[in-house]
């Protein structure tokens, strides 16, 4: 017995058509679309300020306006998160298209996530619940089931749970849903989208990666599952492209949630045939005494200018303006004012873009007076009194609230997870009866040792990125880079030679910063964390790359002496 697991959106603004697509592309059973992350429930908060009512992902509706009907003709559910912070209203108003569209559908609704009111001075705090509460709407008939802040596997787990009976305590088969829902999760990364090796045509067989599927998972009984698309759709499935998304905004061997602690260094990985992954093997323990709770605040007002600085000279203009500005902030100095200069000029260039420098000045403060007009202002008047070729990308605005996340833990029970039915009952969600502190840093993993080094021989330099695959996102402030090789001899270099050090030697931003390394050999992976490279995280837009999403491309880059024998 298969339960098909689909997802249609990986985010909020994803392709509006993939639940046509998923609908009409292929057998599927359940449909699942993804719309929260860190950044998603700020918008959202705001979005709440300015209207009660609202607080969900109002394009999922639009998209679930075009497509009901054909949902409902062939028997497909669907579970998503678009309800945010307003999973009930969600509820409502899609009642509200059923009716009007003349649509029979049973829609339910997951509440108990937020806690804002427990945490004044909040926008918005809401913990991650786990698949329970959507079981239990889908085993009392519901077509849609609609959840506020769940973790993301959960849309994978509440309904394999409901599907094969399973229960709390069965931890093998929830860590294999989970492992298959985090594939799924990030919708297309997981069939090409967003891929190191994106250029390989022996991997991709040519085909064509402009408008990759999406992804979908056969899940067996027992928790192991294949990854999957539809037949005829873009992009590919293959160990790379699921091992690159199991890395994604992981941490250690143990990925820690609300039902099960699902064991990465487990995971074995087997292509089943062409755009089929088979996952196997995954432990399950039990879930940690605790539940995240994601805090998103607003943080205060911020403020950009970008300075352009041309041709010779680059680093005296940039200190002249530096200068000038200093004594312009100093009359009301911002909280914090950050300089970055980005060398994108080289010499005897051939266009003036390519020739130009940019320099960039962030400020942040609680007030919005001193980011706004003080500093426009400040930049302004060295129109004709500055460096030669004075100019910038675009006049400083007045400031723009900027949000900061932070995430806390509470004991499950301080949480009610209750399951509102479609019609009307409410069933509580009784929280994990037996947990398990995970053990720091996983000190009762048996240590695996590294495998044998290569042999000495002749090297070259080159980039890293012609022999290892990476990928790297956000959680809160930390980054995390996931590092993969592709062959065993690949991996016995990688494994020794890419330590802590090195890396710290290749991202210099991570000097300074904890860095953990974990390492895992059934992927030939390492996973690198890095704590604090995010500030206060993806809405306080600490760095160029607020998100880190290219951070493992940077990596990538950076040249190594590699063993000849790996080119």
């Amino acid at each position: 017995m298969t339960l098909r697991i689909g997802n249609f959106s990986g985010f909020y603004g994803d392709r509006f058509d993939a639940l046509r697509e998923m609908l009409t592309g292929g057998e599927v059973d359940v449909l699942t679309g993804d719309y929260l992350a860190e950044l998603t429930m700020l918008i959202l908060g705001r979005d709440r300020l300015k209207d009660p009512a609202a607080g969900y992902a109002r394009t999922f509706l639009r998209q679930l306006e075009d497509c009901l009907g054909l949902a409902h003709e062939r028997g497909v559910r669907i579970v998503t998160n678009a309800g945010g912070l307003n999973p009930a209203g969600l509820a409502d108003a899609i009642r509200h298209v059923a009716g009007r569209l003349g649509i029979p559908a049973r829609v339910a609704h997951v509440e108990g996530d937020d806690l804002t009111a427990g945490h004044p001075g909040s926008l918005a705090a809401h913990a991650y619940l786990g698949g329970f509460g959507i079981a239990a709407c889908l085993r009392e008939g519901a077509d849609i089931v609609v959840t506020g802040r769940v973790t993301d596997a959960a849309l994978v787990t509440g309904p394999a749970a409901a599907h094969f009976g399973w229960q709390p305590g069965d931890y093998d088969r929830l860590a294999g849903a989970v492992v298959a829902g985090h594939v799924l999760e990030c919708g297309a990364q997981a069939t090409g989208g967003n891929y190191a090796f994106f250029q390989d045509d022996d991997r991709s067989g040519g085909r064509d990666l402009r408008r990759p599927g999406f992804p979908l998972a056969e899940i067996h009984a027992d928790g192991t599952s294949v990854i999957t698309k539809h037949p005829g759709t873009g992009g590919f499935v293959d160990i790379g492209t699921v091992t690159a998304q199991l890395l994604y905004e992981t941490g250690g061997a143990r990925y820690a949630g609300p039902d099960v602690t699902a064991r990465l260094d487990t995971v074995r990985l087997t292509q089943a045939g062409p755009d089929r992954v088979r996952i196997d093997g995954v432990r399950g323990e039990a879930p940690p005494p605790t539940l995240k709770v994601g805090l998103n605040r607003l943080g205060g007002f911020r403020n950009e200018v970008v300075f352009v600085l041309t041709g010779l000279d680059i680093e005296a203009k940039a200190a002249l303006v530096q200068a000038q500005m200093a004594d312009a902030l100093a009359k009301s100095p911002p909280g914090e004012a950050r300089w970055d200069l980005v060398r994108t000029d080289r010499p005897d260039a051939g266009t003036e873009e390519t020739a130009s420098a940019l320099l960039r000045l962030v400020v942040r403060d609680p007030d919005q007076k001193v980011v706004g007009r003080a500093l426009s202002g400040a930049a302004i008047e060295l129109a004709l009194a500055s460096y030669p070729g004075f100019h910038m990308l675009a006049p400083p605005g007045k400031g723009a609230p900027y949000g900061v996340f932070e995430d806390v833990y509470v004991p499950h029970g301080a949480v009610d997870h209750v399951a509102v039915l479609h019609d009307g009952r409410r069933v509580p969600v009784p929280p994990a009866h037996d947990t398990l502190v995970p053990a720091e840093p996983e000190e009762d993993i048996p240590q695996l040792s590294l495998p044998e080094s290569l042999l000495p021989g002749a090297t070259r330099r080159a980039p890293l990125g012609l022999i290892a695959g990476a990928r790297s996102g956000d959680k809160g402030g930390n980054a995390n880079v996931g590092v993969w090789a592709r062959t065993d001899d690949a991996w016995r270099w990688l494994a020794h030679t890419l330590t802590v050090d090195r890396f710290r030697e290749l991202i210099p931003e991570s000097r300074h910063l904890p860095v953990t390394r974990h390492v895992l050999p059934n992927l030939r992976a390492l996973n690198f964390v890095v704590e604090g490279l995010l500030g206060e995280g993806v809405a306080a837009q600490h760095r160029f790359d607020p998100q880190a999403k290219a951070l493992g491309e940077w990596l990538r880059s950076r040249h190594l002496d590699i063993p000849e024998v790996l080119l």
